[in-house]
C-alpha cells in the first residue's frame, strides 16, 4: 500500500486504542523512548541518528538512556548537516534497514527538503513500486516557549500536502507509544511530528495530560484514525497534538454551563480519517477547527472541503481557530496572541453554539 492511500479499514482491526484500567503512568517523551528502544531490541535493523540524540538524549529527551542500551553503532550523532545525515538514512531504508532519523526542528526542513521530499516520499512510487523506503523522520513540532520565527512551527499541513509520506503527530502518551511502534514497523515513509508542549519534560510548561496511562507491551496506534476524546452534541472541535488539550480544557469548562463540545483528536493526517470527520459533522451540525499550523491553504481548508463535498448542506456553522499567515513572534505576549490558544477556542465555541 503507498504511503498516501487513505486506507482506514484496515486499522480498525488494531489492537484496542485505550490502555487497561490500572497501566502504569508515562510522560510522553518516555513513552515515545521505549517505543523505539522496543523495537530496536526485536529488529536489529532499527537505528536512531540525528543531532544530538546520543549522549544528550535528544534536546526534547525523544533517545533518553538508548545511547546505554544500544551503543554508538545504533544510536548515531551526525554533524549539524540535516541533508547528508536524512539522504544517509533514505539509503539506508533502501538497503533494508528501518532508520528513525530525526530532524531536530521542524522548521529546518528547508536545509533538507529535497531529501525528503524528491527522495525519500518519491522513491518507491518512481520505482514502480519495486523499492521500499521504510524510514521514519521525527521531528519537534510547535510553539509557545519564545523560541522565535524559525523554531516554533508546526508545517504539518506542509507534508501532509506533499504526496509519498504518511504524517503523524499524538498528543499524548499512549498514541505516542503506539504511533511510533505503527511507525517504524511501516513500509513506508512516515513523518512522526511531537509538539514539545506535549512530552512532559519538567523544563518545560506541562498540561494535567502530559501524563498518562501506557502499557508495558508492544501495541500499535493504526496510522490513520483519528479518536473521539470527548463526546458532545452542541458543537465539534476538530483538531490535534496540544491543541487537543486547550479544546478539552474549554469543553470541560463550558460543560459547566450546559454546553456539550465534542473533541475530535485526528492524531494522523496522512492518511486522514474523514470517515470520522464527516462522523462528528454530521452529530453536532457544527464544527471548529483548531490548528496550529498556518490558517491559508492547509489542514483547516481540507477538513472544510471534506465535509462539504460529503454534504454542502450538513453544517449550519464553520470556523476556524488556527495561526494566523504571520512569522510567529518571539516576544512572549505577542506570541500567545497568534497561538490557538484556549482563549480563542472559547470564544469560537461560544460563537458557534449562538449561531
Amino acid at each position: 500500500m503507498s504511503a498516501t492511500t487513505e486506507n482506514t479499514t484496515a486499522a480498525r482491526t488494531s489492537l484496542p486504542l485505550e490502555p487497561p484500567a490500572g497501566t502504569r503512568r508515562l510522560n510522553t517523551a518516555k513513552a515515545l523512548q521505549e517505543a523505539i528502544g522496543s523495537q530496536m531490541e526485536q529488529d536489529p535493523s532499527v537505528f536512531v541518528m540525528g543531532e544530538d540524540v546520543g549522549a544528550y538524549g535528544g534536546i526534547f529527551s525523544s533517545t533518553t538512556g538508548l545511547l546505554e542500551k544500544f551503543g554508538p553503532e545504533r544510536i548515531i550523532d551526525t554533524p549539524i548537516s540535516e541533508s547528508a545525515f536524512i539522504g544517509l538514512g533514505i539509503g539506508a531504508a533502501v538497503e533494508g534497514m528501518r532508520p528513525i532519523v530525526e530532524l531536530m526542528f521542524v522548521d529546518f526542513f528547508g536545509v533538507c527538503m529535497d531529501q525528503i521530499y524528491n527522495h525519500m516520499a518519491k522513491i518507491h512510487y518512481e520505482s514502480g513500486g519495486n523499492v521500499r523506503v521504510p524510514m521514519v523522520l521525527m521531528t519537534a513540532v510547535g510553539g509557545g516557549y519564545s523560541d522565535g520565527a524559525q523554531h516554533s512551527q508546526a508545517l504539518w499541513g506542509t507534508f501532509a500536502h506533499l504526496p509519498g509520506m504518511k504524517v503523524v503527530i499524538p498528543s499524548n502518551p499512549y498514541d505516542a507509544k503506539g504511533l511510533m511502534t505503527a511507525a517504524i514497523r511501516s513500509d513506508d515513509p512516515v513523518v512522526y511530528m511531537f509538539h514539545k508542549g506535549v512530552m512532559g519534560l519538567a523544563w518545560m510548561a506541562k498540561n494535567k495530560r502530559s501524563i498518562g496511562a501506557v502499557p508495558e507491551e508492544d501495541y500499535e496506534v493504526p496510522l490513520g484514525k483519528a479518536k473521539v476524546v470527548r463526546e458532545g452534541t452542541d458543537v465539534s472541535i476538530v483538531t490535534l497534538s496540544l491543541s487537543v488539550h486547550h479544546s478539552l480544557d474549554v469543553a470541560e469548562k463550558l460543560a459547566d454551563e450546559g454546553i456539550s463540545v465534542e473533541v475530535l483528536d485526528l492524531r494522523s493526517l496522512v492518511p486522514l480519517d474523514r470517515e470520522t470527520i464527516i462522523a462528528t459533522a454530521s452529530k453536532t451540525g457544527k464544527v471548529i477547527v483548531v490548528d496550529e499550523d498556518y490558517q491559508s491553504f492547509g489542514l483547516s481548508g481540507e477538513i472544510a472541503a471534506t465535509i462539504a463535498e460529503h454534504s454542502p448542506t450538513l453544517l449550519t456553522h464553520f470556523s476556524r481557530v488556527c495561526m494566523p499567515d504571520t512569522p510567529i513572534p518571539y516576544a512572549q505576549e505577542l506570541e500567545y496572541a497568534v497561538l490557538p490558544t484556549a482563549t480563542r477556542i472559547e470564544a469560537a465555541v461560544r460563537k458557534a453554539v449562538a449561531a
